[in-house]
C-alpha cells in the first residue's frame, strides 16, 4: 500500500527539472539555500517531503515506516509529475539512498546526480542512530518535547558550535524533526545494502560529504565513490551531517559548477 501522488512538494523556476529529496527527520526546506541558485540557472526545482515527514502525510501505521513504502511513495509521485525530460537527482542522507534506488530503477531517465553524506548501507549508521530505529521510546511521540539542544547531538546535525547558524535555521530543522511521525527511525531497519548494485550506475555522480559527520561514518563515502562509475568526490573538513545547511556557499557552487560541466560534456557528445 502507498500513499500515490499525496505527497507535498513546492516548485520553482523553468527549466531542466531537478528533484531535491531531503534526509531523515528533516524536509524540503533543506534545500533553501539551493533552490534559488538552481532557479537562477535554468532548473525547474521539484523539493518533497518524503512520507512521515513536513507536510506530507503521516500514516498512523508502523509498518508504513520501511525503505520499499518510503520509495514506492517517491516513484509514485515522480510518475504522477510526468516529467518529459531526464532529470538531475539531489538528495541528502536518506534522500542520497531513495536516489540511488531511482537511478538504478529508471537509468534511462536520470542525466546527473548529486549525493550529499548519503545513506547506501546499514554499516554506515551511527551506534546513536542504530539505537534510535530499534528504540520503542524513539518509535513515541516522545520526540516531540526533546528540547533543540539535544535534537542537534541526536541526529549528530554538525560540529560547528548552533550560534554559527541562524535561530530561524536552527528552529526550522528542530520543528522538521518534531513534527514528523515517529515511526521515521523505524526505516532504516529494512536497509538494503546496495554497493553490489553501485557498479550498473554509468551516470555522472558528485558526492559531497562532510568529514565530521556524527550520523554516517565518513569514511564509508570514498569507497562509495570508488564504487560508481563516474563519481567525482569532495570532502568538507569542517562540516558533519549537513554541509549543504553548514556550509551553503561552497556545497552550491560545487554543485553548479558540477552540473554545468556534465551538461557542457553531453552537448558535445551529442554533436
Amino acid at each position: 500500500m502507498t500513499q500515490k501522488n499525496l505527497l507535498h512538494y513546492s516548485v520553482q523556476g523553468t527549466g531542466s527539472p531537478a528533484i531535491l529529496i531531503h534526509g531523515l527527520a528533516a524536509s524540503r526546506y533543506d534545500w533553501d539555500a539551493l533552490i534559488p541558485r538552481l532557479t537562477l540557472h535554468s532548473y525547474c526545482t521539484y523539493a518533497v517531503d518524503l512520507l512521515g515527514h513536513g507536510d506530507s502525510p503521516k500514516p498512523i501505521d508502523p509498518q508504513m515506516y520501511t525503505v520499499k513504502t518510503l520509495y514506492a511513495t517517491l516513484e509514485d509521485w515522480i510518475e504522477h509529475l510526468d516529467i518529459c525530460h531526464p532529470l538531475v537527482l539531489i538528495g541528502h542522507s536518506l534522500g542520497g539512498l531513495m536516489s540511488l534506488h531511482y537511478a538504478l530503477r529508471h537509468p534511462g531517465e536520470i542525466k546527473a546526480m548529486v549525493l550529499i553524506d548519503p545513506l547506501y548501507t546499514f554499516q554506515q549508521l551511527s551506534p546513536v542512530v542504530r539505537l534510535l530505529s530499534r528504540s520503542p521510546l524513539a518509535r513515541s511521540s516522545f520526540h516531540r518535547s526533546i528540547p533543540l539542544e539535544l535534537v542537534n547531538i541526536l541526529l549528530g546535525w554538525d560540529p560547528i558550535p548552533t550560534a554559527q547558524f541562524s535561530e530561524q535555521v536552527r528552529k526550522r530543522i528542530a520543528l522538521d524533526y518534531k513534527r514528523a511521525s515517529p515511526h521515521i527511525f523505524h526505516i532504516v531497519q529494512d536497509l538494503v545494502e546496495m554497493t553490489p548494485n553501485l557498479k550498473y550506475l554509468d551516470i555522472p555522480v558528485l558526492v559531497i560529504w562532510g568529514e565530521k559527520d556524527l550520523t554516517l561514518d565518513p569514511s564509508s563515502f570514498p569507497s562509495l565513490v570508488s564504487a560508481l562509475c563516474q563519481a567525482t568526490g569532495v570532502s568538507m573538513p569542517g562540516s558533519g551531517h549537513h554541509p549543504h545547511i553548514g556550509e551553503p556557499e561552497r556545497v552550491n557552487q560545487l554543485i553548479l559548477d558540477f552540473l554545468a560541466a556534465n551538461l557542457v560534456e553531453k552537448r558535445i557528445a551529442v554533436q
